[in-house]
Parts: structure tokens; sequence; C-alpha cells
């Protein structure tokens, strides 16, 4: 049975944030379910602010082209977003805006493959409050839904995140980590199963 390919991705641009401490945790469990993850920061993306005349002008560019074609090899997304104004981060809503814009004719398109079309998709969140950053993964399932994933009902968000972690970035309670744990490896389940 081929691995099941899985794309990560921090929403996150803080040094020290706890979304890529859960996220770092959440590839290492999909990596032990059987996953090949490929681990990925919204602040790596190095995109502009999606603008529809920019497009129209100069096409995609290549770091977008490059990851639709990323997005459409793999089963499946792992998204840690924090919780910006119960939303999303802008850096993880523009790359997703981007990565869902057709490919135009004079840069190889109409693509054949929808980047988004048929995969699977668990969430996760952090925050130091006491929701974990719960609101923001309303509207993250929403835009994944939008775009035709396959959101998993099952999520983890994690509260009280600046205490969460030990100096080895391990989760303290067990029962936290039971419950990521319990998210990652369904996703992989279902993702192997569908992708």
């Amino acid at each position: 049975m081929p691995t099941t390919k899985l794309i990560a991705i921090s929403g996150s641009t803080r040094t020290g944030s706890y979304n890529s401490a859960l996220l770092r945790l959440a590839v290492r469990t999909a990596a032990d379910a059987g996953a090949d993850v490929t681990l990925l920061s919204a602040q790596d993306m190095d995109l502009p602010l999606y603008n529809g005349d920019l497009e129209a002008r100069d096409g995609l560019p290549a770091k977008v082209l490059q990851l639709q074609a990323l997005f459409a090899s793999s089963a499946g997304f792992l998204i840690a977003s924090p919780e910006n104004n119960a939303c999303v981060s802008a850096l993880l809503k523009n790359t997703l805006d981007w990565v869902s814009r057709g490919v135009p004719a004079s840069q190889g398109g109409p693509s054949s493959v929808w980047p988004y079309k048929g995969k699977t998709a668990a969430l996760l969140a952090a925050s130091p409050g006491a929701l974990g950053g719960l609101r923001g993964l309303v509207a993250l399932r929403a835009i994944m839904q939008t775009l035709g994933v396959l959101v998993l009902t099952e999520q983890h968000a994690l509260s009280l995140a600046h205490q969460a972690f030990d100096e080895a970035g391990e989760l303290k309670d067990p029962r936290q980590a039971a419950a990521m744990t319990a998210v990652v490896q369904r996703l992989v389940s279902i993702a192997s199963r569908l992708g």
C-alpha cells in the first residue's frame, strides 16, 4: 500500500509559536502512523497579498504553481492556525486563496487537477486563552469546506498553551497528547482510504 502523503501547515509567523509547536508534535504522530508529511510554514511561502489585478497582469507566482502541484499530490492536510479576531491568520488565508486559483492558459492551464479536490483535513489550534483558538477553527473549517475538502469533525484546540509544553516541546498533560494523537491518527486513516 502506498504511503499516505500529507501536507502540514502552520498559519503562525511567531517565533516560539504554540501552533507551530503543536503542529511539530502532530507531524511526528502522523509519521509514526505511516504518513509521509511535508511541513510548511505560511511565513516561508513568501507570497504577495492576493490581488486579482496582480494575478491578471503577471499570472500566478512560481511559488503558487509549486504549491498547487504539492497540494494536488497530497491526500490531505494537517493545519494548525492561531485565532486572530475569531478567524484564521491572514497569512494562512492568503496561502489558501492563492493555491485555489486556476492556472491560466499562459502558464500551461487550465489546470486539470483542483488542488483541494478529494482531500481530507484535520484542524488544530493552540492559544494561551481558555478556548484554545477554537473560534478560529470554525472559520478555518468553513474555508476548507468551501474549497471542497472533507474536514474531520474531530479537531484539537489546546487551551492555556503557554503552560502546556515542557522544555522538550512535549505536551505535559497526557490527556491533551492523547486527544491530539487521536485526531492525527484519524486523519491518516481516512486520508489513506480516500486519497
